[in-house]
């Protein structure tokens, strides 16, 4: 086995990278959001009960709304 060293020095005795693995974005994009829309709504009843916070609503919704963003590009960028 080469040392680190050597593999610095001469990158070619380096084995080749792995390909990278297939996932399909569009259903991890669709549960990041249900996991946001779940903290949205946990974050609101605290709210109404006067023990949550304006902020955590806000971050609940920001998070909802970049997942929304990033669906388009996740279906345009499928093919790569």
């Amino acid at each position: 086995m080469p040392s680190v060293l050597t593999l610095l020095l001469h990158p070619e005795q380096r084995r080749p990278a792995p390909p990278p693995p297939h996932a399909d974005l569009t259903r991890v994009i669709w549960l990041g959001i249900a996991v946001w829309v779940v903290a949205l709504l946990v974050a609101t009843s605290l709210l109404l009960f006067a023990s949550g916070s304006v902020e955590f609503v806000a971050t609940c919704g920001a998070g909802i709304a970049l997942g929304l963003l990033g669906l388009p590009w996740a279906r345009r960028h499928r093919d790569d």
